[in-house]
């Protein structure tokens, strides 16, 4: 068991735990010391449960080792680093490297949107996360502003939480009735339990660079219901704020991910953004990315100046409104239609019908960022509030489970 010392916790005999940085569904993070060597660390602890039964309490043990392996075998600058898990008390401990700032909620809450320059910065270092993540078969499925941290003095980008990752390969873990991941920032084919893959990161990428550039998601509602409708059919409206990287944006949140814009080619567009300061040039209709990219040659390509807002309908890269996953069975598409129509309005529990058969820890309700915040050193965890699960007798709608 942990043992109490000054006032401070210590596990495993060598962590010792010094100050909470934050608190969520997924855990609470701490500050602490590593006794034998001599260096701070943050330190993940699961969600104390007096009387956890022994499924539980198994569960609860393979979802920490299982995140822990994920980001173990990941070696990149922008993604965070695990250093050890150890257990104290039957109870599981990530200890990870400590980054000493805030994370991106809490710089847009308390000093307002990013610029666009700033927005590409970022968009970079988290697709270099992602490129690794995916290469090594891993899929964050939680891509939101809380989840990236910026390093107070060098500004450097960090990709945290893989809480609720998808491992190829590896056994997954069931929770019926629940939704894994934030919805503002959920691709709609994985919404929908289509399909998930690399894509979804990427859909999600989309989502946090409007956020960043604008304060919110752009499909932030008042509800999980009107959140639900925006993702999956509603019109696609990127902030005005978006403007200098609109086709960067608009690439991302394209609704059928075959179509959507890769991560080598989004990177060359926010880098030549970045080299030139104008707003990159957008794939044209019925992009296929070998294909376009070995017509357009190495170099990047740029467009327009910054600033200036290119046109574009509400929906879709080819200049048409797109329906929601061209291509797709049309059975898929009826599914998400009446999932919405489910939620928004015949009040059916969104759990229920949002069900995601790989994983499950709970659904992220909709939020705004706090009017003001003050930085403090962290490795938050994401924020998801307790599952939500399905009354008695509530009559719903299978939803085809994701593909692994």
């Amino acid at each position: 068991m942990g043992t109490e010392g000054h006032n401070m916790r210590v596990i495993a005999g060598r962590y010792r735990l010094e100050e909470r940085l934050g608190r969520g569904g997924m855990g609470v993070v701490w500050r602490a010391t590593d006794q034998l060597l001599g260096r701070s660390v943050a330190v993940k602890e699961l969600p104390y449960d007096e009387t956890p039964s022994t499924a539980q309490a198994r569960r609860r043990r393979d979802r920490t080792l299982r995140e822990a392996r994920a980001v173990a075998q990941l070696s990149h600058p922008h993604i965070i680093v695990v250093h050890d898990v150890v257990e104290d008390g039957e109870r599981p401990y990530i200890v990870m490297e400590l980054i000493e700032g805030g994370s991106l909620a809490d710089r847009i809450a308390g000093r307002g949107p990013v610029d666009p320059a700033e927005a590409a910065r970022i968009g970079i270092a988290l697709l270099g996360a992602l490129r690794t993540a995916h290469a090594a078969g891993v899929l964050h499925r939680d891509l939101k502003p809380e989840n990236v941290l910026l390093e107070e003095g060098t500004d450097r980008v960090v990709l945290t939480d893989f809480g609720i990752a998808q491992v190829q390969g590896a056994p997954t873990l069931t929770e019926n009735g629940s939704f894994v991941g934030s919805p503002e920032y959920t691709a709609p084919e994985r919404m929908a339990g289509v399909r998930t893959g690399p894509e979804s990161d990427l859909w999600s990428l989309g989502a946090l660079l409007c956020a960043a550039l604008s304060g919110e998601s752009p499909f932030h509602r008042d509800s999980l219901g009107g959140i639900l409708h925006a993702v999956v059919v509603g019109d696609i409206q990127p902030p005005p704020q978006a403007g200098p990287l609109l086709p960067v944006v608009r690439g991302l949140l394209e609704r059928d991910p075959d179509r959507r814009l890769d991560a080598d080619r989004a990177e060359r567009m926010l880098r030549a953004f970045r080299e030139t300061g104008r707003t990159p040039l957008a794939p044209p209709p019925g992009y296929v990315p070998a294909a376009w990219d070995a017509a357009r040659g190495p170099s990047p390509d740029t467009g327009v100046e910054a600033g200036a807002r290119p046109s574009a309908p509400p929906m879709g890269m080819a200049g048409r409104r797109e329906e929601p996953f061209a291509g797709q069975p049309t059975r898929r598409v009826l599914v998400a239609a009446l999932l919405v129509a489910a939620v928004a309005g015949a009040g059916v529990s969104a759990a229920a019908l949002l069900r995601d058969e790989s994983n499950g820890d709970g659904v992220t309700p909709p939020t705004r960022p706090a009017p003001s915040v003050t930085k403090t050193p962290t490795a938050r965890p994401s924020t998801p509030s307790a599952p939500v699960t399905a009354p008695t007798g509530t009559a719903s709608r299978p939803v085809p489970p994701e593909a692994p």
